[in-house]
């Protein structure tokens, strides 16, 4: 709630002067302001006790489950941990899941989304509500019938069938915001294209998908992450430790009889979140900005 409160302007030589109203807070605004920020700040401070957890423990010799300094600062935590059996193919397992994940279904959900935006058709309303059903589907429910295709097909602890299996349930949200993301790109700069004989897919190449560069970048950070952090799909499918991604890796550091190493799942857990966002500033520079199409088009 504010008040305005009238103040009178000097009048100049050629006569009186207008008369300007300031808007004041009132002090239930204030008070709402400052209870906003405070509560803001205690959700801020639990994100940042865990950081800094894991900040602290990483190079402490000796932690516990404790936030606290550490006596002495070491590196002992990471040397102990980077060799390939703990840290460098676990990591290299994920990258291949969650690189190859994030490919396969942009390069799918772009080739579906496409007609979905650019064509009428009869049942595109109901196949996009089913599409979005799709993303509900809980996958712990999913796992019992899949786990038996998987033994039938013979692809159990396979990378490429565990891609597949990220690919085709990533692949349901990833087509709903592709789709929203094309029908910002406006279909006459396509006729153009086609009227100089350009086709569907020519244009869909060369106009469509440099325009919509945010949009994708968006798409492969939301599947790159989300197969990057599944633990249960690859703790299901995937059994040998030569084939287990980080995730799964990490299980490693918690003991028998509740011990935990934390000082080493501290230190992996940050070389773990490194790739993450060393590629999202890496997509986030390649996309660009989202105003690739200002004065694309005249009116």
């Amino acid at each position: 709630m504010t008040t305005t409160v009238p103040i009178a302007v000097p009048a100049a030589p050629s006569g009186p002067g207008p008369v300007r109203t300031v808007a004041l807070a009132s002090p239930r605004a204030r008070n709402a302001k400052v209870a906003a920020n405070l509560a803001l700040a205690a959700i801020g401070l639990v994100f940042l006790v865990p950081l800094g957890w894991i900040l602290l423990a990483a190079f402490d010799p000796a932690a516990t489950v404790s936030i606290g300094t550490p006596d002495t600062f070491t590196l002992s935590n990471f040397t102990e941990i980077l060799n390939i059996d703990q840290t460098f193919r676990p990591l290299w397992n994920s990258a291949v899941l969650s690189m190859g994940t994030a490919v396969l279904t942009g390069v799918c959900s772009v080739l579906a989304a496409y007609p979905l935006s650019r064509y009428h058709q009869r049942f595109k309303k109901p196949f996009m509500y089913g599409i979005l059903f799709g993303t509900c589907l809980p996958i712990t429910a999913m796992m019992v019938p899949v786990y038996a295709l998987f033994v039938s097909l013979r692809m159990l602890d396979s990378l490429t069938g565990t891609v597949l299996f990220l690919s085709a349930t990533s692949l349901p949200m990833a087509i709903w915001m592709t789709k929203n993301f094309m029908d910002s790109i406006p279909i006459s700069l396509e006729e153009a294209a086609w009227i100089d004989g350009a086709s569907a897919m020519r244009a869909l190449w060369t106009i469509v998908l440099p325009l919509m560069r945010p949009g994708l970048g968006v798409v492969f950070i939301f599947v790159f992450t989300q197969a990057w952090g599944n633990f249960f799909v690859p703790f299901v499918l995937l059994f040998s430790p030569e084939n287990q991604p980080a995730a799964v890796a990490i299980y490693g550091f918690f003991g028998n009889y509740g011990t935990v190493a934390y000082g080493k799942l501290a230190a992996f857990s940050l070389l773990y979140s490194a790739p993450v966002l060393t590629l999202y500033l890496l997509v986030q520079r390649l996309t660009g900005n989202s105003f690739a199409m200002a004065g694309a088009v005249k009116g």
